[in-house]
């Protein structure tokens, strides 16, 4: 009977991770799906388009971190620890033929290339932002420069004039 109960909950958790990596697998598609739609709109400038991704990016980023923090509970509730260590247990445990395997290797590349999607987007930022400061420190500059008035006070010097004398 026990080992009934063991190969039961061996099974239930087997479902429950095949699903997590299911989930994930599809947020991290629509993720790098994003990642390079915002990477076309930062590489064309259209702030506009960035401005409507970023919400949307940051929830996914949310959703993403709630199913890792579900399959970090299922490895808990096992008795395994809520890391890469504790989930390869207990895949040892619950899918000893490896099948889920596959699944979670798809997911690993998955979210290597949002990684490097979201490096390459950040460099893209990055570079804009440096252009722009350097286009404010150019305004700031001219706006700088010192404003000089003529002797009737009103009149800026265009081209310096030396006063000798008054009459």
């Amino acid at each position: 009977m026990h080992s009934q109960a063991h190969s039961a909950d061996a099974q239930l958790c087997h479902d429950s991770l095949a699903t997590l990596l299911a989930q994930e697998s599809r947020m991290l598609a629509d993720l790098q799906d994003l990642l390079q739609r915002e990477g076309e709109v930062l590489a064309t400038n259209q702030v506009a388009a960035v401005e409507r991704i970023a919400p949307v990016r940051q929830q996914m980023m949310g959703a993403l971190a709630r199913t890792e923090e579900q399959r970090r509970t299922l490895c808990t509730l096992h008795g395994y620890s809520p890391d890469w260590i504790g989930l390869e247990q207990l895949l040892q445990w619950c899918d000893p033929s490896g099948s889920l395997l596959p699944s979670l290797r798809d997911c690993a590349q998955r979210a290597m290339r949002c990684r490097d999607l979201n490096s390459r987007n950040g460099e893209l930022v990055s570079f804009h932002l440096k252009h722009v400061e350097a286009r404010l420190a150019a305004l700031a500059r001219d706006t700088l420069k010192p404003v000089t008035y003529g002797p009737k006070g009103a009149e800026p010097l265009l081209h310096p004039k030396r006063e000798l004398g008054a009459a």
